[in-house]
């Protein structure tokens, strides 16, 4: 598929004269005149919408990442065409299903369309019994998910963000470990690679829950693994760096009471108040287990998903959280927009200061450390190019403002894949312990997909250790574990042919290759 204008193309075709500036975003009263440096830096090529003097000047922030956001939209790009030509190409199969040369057609077509082919025992008895469409539409979406991995996993170390080793960065911060837990939300499904823009070697630690209501023991126990690798890593002893917990719940600023978390029942301050209670609980835990809560740090963070701008609600000098006291990086995408980079870095922190020195509800007891103000600094510039990337690609507000997931992610999920609405993702080792978040998966595409007549693709996915003897084996036989488990659960919507499954592991490294578990099974 050929994406190399993508980027322009969608912005152009997104950026109607009379399009308002994206929800939460006041106006800019000035502009800035911005020369393309390069062949990826398009943005001379349309207007931005969030400044009220198109189309003759441009508004760009100067903190905007335009070639990372140009490579990012030609990511997207190829990723969505995977999915979105599935029902097009499968409506024109059904249109020539009866023809004499039906498989030699069905083949041109998909191989142009979709880049790869059906078996044929799926397609030679078509004159007879006709397409299982449903089969079809399943197996599309599984190769689609396969050839992204594979994109993903051919992406991980190229075209990352040359200005800042992230990794390195947060140990500069006095962070050894970034363990980040989001809303299982398909909106949130980009957060590392698009919202935050911190590439995946950066998390040490990422498993997504409905409504980010974390499992206190199962990550507490992933600090422990982390913490007894760090003690038999002598190099690390005199290490004082610290672990760093995140949650990030969300919301919708246009349409707060139908389009934030399913969760929470759209309610933004029940959100906000369950993840820092989540959060709490997960640093008292560990403080009273091993007395240790002091070398654990906790950060709150809030995305709007209309237009994937956060809010970063600061700690104060004691680590403690309000979710009064934040700091919203599309409030500062507009104060800092005619300023030049270094001043515009200023008033990053500045707004942290002036966040932290707040009084009434949201007052704390003084500035968080030097290392956490660095940490959300970076986190609010890294996020300004988001908020140009929807502005310019989408008008300010992405026009799937709701839930339009492709499939369910079940298990350990595809590290590999983060991009916004592809997937569901319902973490879990046992069904009876993540079922919460599987009925809520279900419950969001019985109206994607079952009222349309398609089935619900769930991709079972687990990853295992190669350096610990039979952990492969083990990942299998919980993969068909979980599989019959979820058949048992929802057994109407299996009769009625609406369930299919790919089975799938791999091994721990990221961009190591997929292995899929009976390829011809659904």
């Amino acid at each position: 598929m050929n994406t190399r204008n993508a980027y322009k193309i969608r912005a152009f075709r997104s950026s109607g004269l009379n399009r308002a500036a994206p929800v939460g975003m006041a106006q800019a009263n000035k502009t800035q005149s911005v020369s393309a440096q390069n062949s990826d830096d398009l943005s001379t090529a349309y207007t931005s919408p969030v400044c009220n003097s198109m189309p003759e000047r441009i508004c760009r922030h100067p903190l905007t990442n335009m070639k990372q956001n140009a490579h990012l939209a030609r990511c997207e790009e190829s990723i969505t065409n995977r999915f979105d030509f599935i029902t097009p190409v499968l409506k024109r199969l059904g249109n020539i299903q009866h023809d004499e040369n039906f498989v030699a057609l069905a083949n041109s077509i998909t191989t142009k369309e979709l880049d790869f082919v059906f078996p044929l025992k799926f397609l030679e008895s078509a004159w007879i019994s006709g397409l299982d469409m449903k089969l079809l539409y399943a197996k599309s979406i599984f190769n689609a998910i396969n050839s992204s991995v594979t994109q993903f996993s051919e992406d991980l170390g190229r075209n990352e963000d040359s200005r800042v080793d992230t990794s390195s960065f947060f140990l500069d911060c006095g962070y050894h470990s970034v363990d980040i837990t989001p809303c299982s939300d398909g909106r949130l499904k980009g957060l590392s690679k698009y919202i935050l823009r911190l590439p995946l070697s950066a998390i040490t630690v990422r498993s997504s829950y409905a409504g980010a209501l974390l499992n206190v023991e199962s990550n507490v126990h992933d600090w422990e693994k982390i913490e007894l690798s760090r003690v038999r890593n002598l190099n690390a002893l005199d290490n004082n760096s610290r672990y760093l917990k995140i949650v990030v719940y969300h919301r919708s600023s246009s349409d707060p009471l139908h389009q934030g978390c399913a969760a929470h029942g759209s309610n933004d301050k029940l959100a906000a108040e369950a993840g820092l209670e989540k959060l709490k609980e997960f640093h008292s835990a560990v403080e009273n287990t091993y007395s240790c809560g002091s070398q654990v740090d906790i950060l709150l963070l809030g995305v709007d998903t209309d237009n994937d701008s956060i809010r970063v609600h600061v700690p104060d000098s004691t680590g403690e959280l309000s979710i009064h006291r934040y700091v919203d990086s599309a409030e500062l995408y507009n104060q800092s927009l005619n300023l030049s980079a270094d001043q515009a870095r200023v008033a990053l922190f500045n707004s942290i200061d002036k966040c932290s020195d707040m009084s009434g509800w949201g007052k704390g007891e003084g500035k968080p450390s030097e290392g956490m103000r660095k940490v959300i600094s970076n986190l609010l510039e890294y996020n300004l190019s988001q908020i140009e990337y929807v502005a310019d690609l989408y008008g300010g507000a992405y026009p799937d403002l709701g839930h339009a997931e492709r499939y369910i992610s079940v298990g350990d999920g595809f590290q590999e894949i983060q991009l916004r609405n592809i997937a569901y993702y319902a973490h879990l080792d046992t069904v009876e312990e993540g079922s919460d978040d599987l009925d809520i998966g279900v419950k969001i595409f019985s109206g994607l997909n079952i009222k349309k007549g398609l089935p619900i693709p769930i991709a079972i996915h687990y990853r295992y250790d190669s350096k610990v003897p039979g952990s492969r084996d083990r990942a299998v036989q919980k993969s068909h574990r979980v599989k019959s488990a979820i058949l048992n659960r929802y057994k109407e919507l299996a009769a009625g042919n609406n369930l299919f499954f790919q089975l799938s592991v791999q091994d721990l490294p990221l961009g190591s290759d997929l292995e899929v578990i009976d390829k011809e099974e659904l």
